[in-house]
Order: structure tokens, then sequence, then C-alpha cells
């Protein structure tokens, strides 16, 4: 494939060609396009002592969708050729059937840039990643004795998009990403606990691997490490948690974000379904989809149909303002697309996905609110979660919480998962920090068997009667 710009239309396909054969496509259907990509990705791991793993993949490949009212028609192929491209419109012209749909207006334009469009993986040489992830193994072990192993990875790709659409628009991306993380696990009399930290973006790999930086990362993977060392089992009961600043907002992504996104509005299968205009949340409480940020993990220059992205507004100060849609769902639901139409691949079609999703800050201070908890967890950290789109319902694991007694911070607990659902907890938020911050670039969403980078973020906030499971007599 080579390590030159990805041109389909110079090396694969004639432009005027394909442009044909996609009309033919979509005639009398709403709405469709050609999306064609080519990606590159490597990651490189060290784990106790040594390189366990070099890998380096690349792929491309095209998707060609036909849309006709809640039906869509997908053909794809890894072979970008005229002939491979006729069998996937024969394959997406199914769902079109007799016609009788208009073409849906084009997105508009943009000529913003939100990232480099420059290949991270050319900013070190093979050896020189090698050489940093000996570093910081070696680094990580002498900061502590406990320390017994590390896993250190550095990670990098870059995805070329092009997207043609049936009135002759030719949109096209490149989106860097690169991502660091460091692993540890520590031992004391016979007890052993790990560790992890990390982060990344659209931006390239240099001030990933420098010194300062992967040392504060190998640092704060101890630090988290030593804090699950001393751990006690966690209650469990109906109490009031505070949460931390930054990656907790995953909880807010998982238990209000999927709930928030169009298809699940229009089919009436989320617990926010019919809501638009009303309060589901505390006053105060403003949340947003962003994909227009620099840098960032979840941003996007443009969706993958093409559309702009943007800073969307779905909570306002407790009302419910606002969907996250792709072109499919807008027109349906009769509004304005809001840049969230995103796909894992060409082999996926796409759907209304989410980009960097916050909670804007408020005027608490973080230490205020934690010492209003006067009997639960204050929790910083998040693992794994699950959550029931139609009715909001969440179970969350804890990776970093502590006990809180009368506004004190005590040990820390483990085993902590915090249970409920998305809709009750909004309004049950009581007091919001003014120390907003967004997560530090790890986030991946699941959908439909389909896996986007996103972000998150929040201030520190205080939600009152959450249910905690913990194992603690």
């Amino acid at each position: 494939m080579g390590d030159g710009r990805f041109s389909p239309f110079e090396t694969h396909l004639d432009e005027a060609s394909a442009l044909s054969i996609l009309r033919a496509s979509v005639a009398g259907a709403d709405d469709g396009e050609l999306f064609l990509e080519r990606r590159r990705s490597e990651a490189l791991v060290f784990d106790d002592g040594r390189l366990r793993n070099a890998s380096y993949d690349a792929s491309e490949g095209f998707g060609l969708r036909a849309v006709r009212g809640e039906v869509a028609g997908y053909g794809h192929s890894t072979e970008i050729s005229e002939a491979a491209l006729k069998r996937a419109s024969e394959t997406a012209r199914l769902a079109v059937g007799d016609g009788g749909g208009t073409l849906a207006a084009p997105p508009a334009g943009t000529n913003t840039k939100l990232y480099t469009d420059a290949d991270p993986m050319l900013d070190a040489t093979f050896g020189l990643k090698v050489e940093t992830l000996r570093e910081i193994d070696a680094f990580s072990r002498d900061l502590d004795p406990r320390v017994v192993q590390v896993s250190a990875t550095i990670a990098a790709s870059i995805q070329e998009v092009f997207i043609l659409r049936p009135e002759g628009t030719l949109v096209s991306d490149v989106r860097p990403m690169t991502r660091l993380n460091v692993s540890v696990i520590v031992e004391e009399n016979g007890r052993r606990e790990s560790g992890s930290h990390g982060g990344g973006g659209r931006y390239g790999l240099t001030g990933l691997m420098m010194a300062d930086n992967w040392q504060a990362t190998a640092r704060e993977a101890l630090r988290i490490a030593l804090v699950n060392l001393r751990a006690v089992s966690a209650p469990a009961g109906v109490m009031d948690v505070a949460l931390g600043a930054g990656w907790p907002g995953v909880l807010l992504h998982e238990a209000v974000g999927h709930g928030l996104e169009g298809d699940f509005n229009r089919k009436k299968t989320s617990a926010f379904a019919g809501l638009m205009g009303q309060r589901i949340a505390a006053l105060g409480v403003t949340v947003l989809d962003d994909g227009t940020m620099p840098d960032r993990r979840g941003s996007i220059t443009v969706d993958d149909e093409g559309t702009p992205s943007a800073k969307n507004i779905l909570i306002e100060d407790g009302i419910l303002v606002g969907f996250m849609q792709d072109r499919q769902n807008a027109r349906l639901m009769g509004v304005t697309p809001t840049g969230n139409g995103r796909r894992e691949s060409y082999a996926h079609i796409p759907m209304p996905r989410m980009t960097n999703t916050y909670m804007l800050g408020g005027n608490a201070k973080p230490g205020d609110i934690v010492s209003e908890v006067k009997d639960g967890i204050y929790a910083v950290g998040f693992g794994g979660g699950q959550v029931d789109i139609t009715n909001g319902k969440f179970v969350f694991s804890c990776t970093e919480a502590y006990r809180v007694k009368n506004g004190i911070v005590g040990d820390p607990v483990k085993g902590a998962t915090l249970i409920g659902d998305g809709a009750t907890a909004l309004k049950q938020i009581r007091a919001i920090g003014n120390d907003m911050a967004l997560d530090p670039g790890i986030g991946n969403c699941g959908k439909a068997g389909q896996w986007v980078p996103v972000g998150v973020g929040q201030p520190t906030m205080l939600i009152g009667g959450l249910t905690v499971g913990g194992s603690a007599a």
C-alpha cells in the first residue's frame, strides 16, 4: 500500500465514473455516499522487561450506501475498483426499491482543520520507540521496590478518508491518533495490586515520548497501584457519591450520552424519548457534545458522512434541548444533522455517535463538595460499565475510590460499583464544581458492534442517593 498519501481517485478509480455509479445507486433514494478509507496503525508493547509485541496493520476499502426512509442498503469491499463498486451498488440499491425519495441537501462545507495531517508513526524510529519503552520500564521499577511488573505501550495510527456525495462534492480528512500507557503491578506482604495511566490524542508522538510526560504517567500509574494496595472492602448501600473531575465523565457518557443519540429517540427506545424541552436534570446541569476541540481524541473535522463537526448543547441548565444526529435520523425527525454520523471503518454503516461529551463546570469548590458527603464515597477513577439504553440503568466499577464520613476522606476502597439510572442521577446532582476537566485521551465507545474514539469530561460533582455495591460487612 505504501506510505504515500491515500489518493484513490488517482490510483484506483476514475472520479467521474465513480460519481456516475454512485448517482445510479441513489436514484430515487433520500441519501447516500461513497466512503473510501485507508488506515495504518502500529503498537509496541514492552512487558515484563522485554518487547512483548510489535504490530503494524494496514487496510483500505470503500463502503457505498443508499438510504430510503428508515432503510439503508450498504455494500463494501477491500478492493477499490470500478468492478467492486458496481457490485456494491447492486447491494445498496436493494434498499431503494421503486424509489420515490427526494435526495437530501448536501452537508455544508468547511475549511477547518482541527489536527495535523502528519503521520505520527514517522515521528520516531522503531529503535527510539523501543528504547523509550525500555526507559519507562526501568524508571517505573526504580520508583518503588514494591513494583514487580511493568507494561508500557506506544501506539499510533492514521486514518485517511474521502467521502464522495451524489451532488459531486468530495470531502477528505486525515485523522492521526497516538496513545501512551503505563501499567504497574506492586506487591507487599503477598498482596498484589495494579495501577494504570495514560493518554493521547490527535497529535504526534513527539510530546508523548518526552521524558517529562512518560515519567509523570509512570508516577501516576504507581500512585494508583499503591492506593489500591491499601484499599479496604467497599461498603454497600444507598449513599451520596462525590465524583472527581475528568475521566469520571465516562459515567455521564454511558448513563446519559447514549440516551441522547438521535436513533434511540426516533425509535422511542431511549429513556429520554419525548422529553424535548422538559427538565431532565438539576438546575445548573449543562451537557455538551463537542467534536470541534483541537487535537482531542474524540474530535473530527467532519463526520463520516461529510458533515462538519459541531459544538452541540444537549442539556442546558437541566432542560433537554438537543440530540446528537446523523443525516438519516435527522431527516426522519425533521431536524438538522449535528455532525455526529460516525462509523468504525469503511466496512460499517454510519450512525449517531458521541465525540467529546462533557458537563460544564459550576461555582462550587471541589473541597467543599466532598465535605458535604456525610456517609458515602468519593470516586475518582472508573473502569468498565454497562448501561441499558431503554431505561438508563447503569452499573460502573470504580478503579479508585475513597470512603467519606462526615466530610472526611478516609481509606481507599476496592470492589466498589455504582448502580443507578441516568434520568434519576441527573436530577439528584446537588453540587457542581468549578474544576471542569477533560479525560487524558483514553476513551473508546462501543455501539452496535462498532468502536470509535471519544472524549469525556466533567467537574467534581455530588450525586445524592446512588446505590453503591460493595463487599464490606
